[in-house]
Order: C-alpha cells, then structure tokens, then sequence
C-alpha cells in the first residue's frame, strides 16, 4: 500500500463525501415506500456496499491494512477502534451495521418509523431522517479514514526523512574519514 499525500487525501474525501450523499438521496428514496423495513434494510444494503468503497479508496481494506508493518498496523487498529464507529480495516457484517445505524440515529429511526404512517408528510419526515442518518454515519467513517490515512501519510514521511538523514550522515562519515 503506497501512502496518499495530504492533497491526495483531501480530494479523497470529497470524493467520498459526494458519493456519500449520492447514497443518502437513495436511502431517502427507499424510505418514502411505506412497506416496514424497506428503509432499514436499504440502509443496511447501501453502508455495506459504500463502507467498503471509501476504505478501498483511502487504502485501508482489511488486506491493504495487514500487508502494513507491525508498527503501522497498530497506528491503524488503534486508531480505528478509538474513534467512534471501528469500521477502518475491518471486515463488515450486517449486525455491526445495524449496530451503528442504532447507536447513531436510535431516536431519529424511531421517529421515522412513526413519521411513516402519516399520510404525504410522514413520507417526507421518514426519507429526510434516513438521509439525515446514512449521511452521518458515511461522513463519519470518512473522517475516521481520512484521520487514519493522514497520521500513516505523516508516520511514512517522517521514517524516510529519518531514513534520509541517516543514510546522508553515513555517507557525510565516509568523505571525513576517506
């Protein structure tokens, strides 16, 4: 895995970002059907679709993340669990999903799910709360990748600056004692 420049990473997560609400309007398109369920589990189908992508993109997939070394693996695993949803580098199930969704927007889902049965207006609360909550949760996760991908761009550049003052040092030795 080759480290992203700062520029790089900051066009990465705009990138993200407009995916991110490209798959939220989805999500509020699914929540306007007044089928039970549908939202929530388009919800589901779209985070473990686009979870994926964005950590592909900042290259933090589970393989990019073990072929690191032991020391930026940790930079990353820590990292990853100390922020709020740990989905960096992590092979992604449905519960772990729902999980989030729940801890996120547990009041929110709740009163969309009320919302939903209001006619014309209940619909328009329902799709802006799903929005509203798939938006968050991507934005979130991008952030949390964007912060692992800077501290490990950043831990790469100062090890071959090191490597680079090392490296000119023996060799400034070498000219003094030749």
């Amino acid at each position: 895995m080759s480290t992203m420049t700062l520029q790089e990473l900051d066009k990465t997560r705009e990138e993200c970002r407009k995916l991110i609400s490209r798959r939220a309007l989805l999500s509020a398109a699914a929540a306007v059907v007044p089928v039970p369920g549908v939202d929530v589990g388009t919800d589901v189908a779209i985070l473990m679709k686009v979870i994926p992508i964005i950590n592909a993109r900042f290259g933090l997939t589970a393989s990019d993340v073990e072929a690191l070394s032991p020391e930026l693996k940790k930079l990353v695993v820590v990292g990853g669990t100390s922020m709020g949803l740990g989905l960096v580098g992590r092979v992604l199930s449905t519960d772990r999903i729902i999980n989030i969704l729940v801890r996120l927007g547990a009041k929110k889902l709740a009163g969309k799910y009320g919302a939903k049965y209001v006619p014309l207006i209940g619909s328009a609360i329902s799709a802006s709360i799903s929005f509203v909550v798939l938006r968050k949760v991507g934005n979130q996760h991008i952030e949390e990748c964007y912060e692992i991908a800077r501290r490990l761009a950043l831990e790469t550049q100062r090890r071959e600056a090191v490597h680079t003052i090392d490296a000119a040092e023996e060799g400034l030795i070498r000219e003094l004692k030749g």
